[in-house]
């Protein structure tokens, strides 16, 4: 008889409870917790109710409650097995765990005994142009403009515990996937940065994909002309330092949190020959630039009418008129042009 994989025995929502944690906050489907990896005061930590799985921003990782457990007991596959099954105590506490799904052990008895699973658990199946009417409308909903998600993205195809999924991926220069839907965001392995080369003495920097393709999406550029990083996690901006550094320009476009800016303040000192401008003040008042695109969305879609009556063509030009304003106001954000540099 074919072992269940310990991933689907057992609810992270469950185990994190036993251990007295908590979400700050909850969805349809998901939870958003303190990490327990690390500290914290915005909750960045999500646990998937619906695959059982978890993925922690602010370490761009994530994966089944047996990764959870190495990660917290410091520990390979076999022996998370063994300290799950026994509730051994370690470093991070008591360990109890209630049954598997659709599992009772007897009273006093063991639990089954399980298999190390396999790790990661997420693997990627295919990738093709964007298309599905659920992504479109997903990144639609995220201010993202069609040419932009079409130049930069793609619909991806990937397998949790033998269920077929699909979301819009951001693919890195390792080769791995940053991954996102309605419902998911995580990604693939190998972890790692993204960066568009065009030999440009200027580069913009971002802490995620979204605000990258928010950001061109407020310009609604024809092709970028300038040079991007986009570092997938800000514990990837080691990895990004030495392509921004040979840049004489570094425009920077970090969340409005403290994250954001102790990551800007880390560029500043690991580039030292560069001249860094800190762009998050024209966005101020928004977690980054993708919440700056959606609110100025929904505030310019909320604005009532002048004239209720109005005719079909009125309101179709309102609209036109909106989107056009709504272009104009990305010179906020964005960066001073350089000679001879088309942005």
């Amino acid at each position: 008889m074919t072992a269940i994989p310990y991933s689907n025995r057992i609810s992270i929502r469950d185990f994190l409870a036993r251990r007295g944690i908590q979400p700050k906050y909850e969805r349809n489907g998901y939870g958003m917790y303190l990490s327990p990896l690390r500290e914290e005061r915005t909750p960045s930590f999500k646990v998937d109710y619906v695959r059982n799985l978890w993925y922690d921003f602010g370490l761009g990782e994530g994966g089944t409650l047996l990764t959870l457990v190495m990660r917290l007991e410091r520990c390979d596959s076999r022996e998370a097995v063994r300290r799950l099954q026994n509730g051994e105590k370690r470093d991070a506490g008591s360990v109890s765990l209630s049954p598997g799904v659709g599992e009772r052990p007897a009273a006093g008895g063991p639990l089954p005994v399980l298999r190390p699973a396999a790790v990661p658990a997420l693997r990627i199946l295919s990738d093709a142009s964007l298309r599905h009417p659920a992504l479109v409308g997903y990144l639609a909903s995220r201010g993202i403009v069609p040419p932009v998600a079409a130049a930069f993205c793609r619909e991806v195809r990937y397998e949790v515990n033998g269920r077929a999924f699909f979301a819009v991926g951001f693919r890195n220069d390792a080769g791995g996937w940053e991954l996102r839907s309605e419902r998911f965001k995580g990604g693939s392995s190998p972890k790692h940065i993204t960066t568009i080369d065009n030999r440009s003495d200027t580069v913009i920097a971002f802490e995620g994909f979204m605000d990258f393709l928010a950001y061109l999406s407020l310009k609604h550029p024809e092709r970028l002309h300038i040079d991007a990083a986009v570092l997938n996690s800000v514990v990837n901006l080691p990895k990004a330092v030495p392509f921004l550094s040979r840049h004489p320009v570094i425009h920077t476009f970090f969340d409005n949190d403290e994250a954001g800016r102790k990551a800007t303040a880390d560029l500043i000192r690991l580039c030292p020959r560069s001249e860094l401008i800190d762009q998050s003040s024209f966005y101020s008042g928004h977690k980054d630039v993708n919440d700056y695109l959606t609110a100025r969305i929904k505030g310019r879609t909320q604005k009532p009418s002048t004239q209720k009556n109005a005719p079909e063509t009125k309101a179709v030009q309102t609209l036109r008129n909106n989107l056009q304003a709504l272009k104009a106001e990305t010179a906020e954000i964005e960066p001073l042009r350089r000679k001879g540099v088309k942005i």
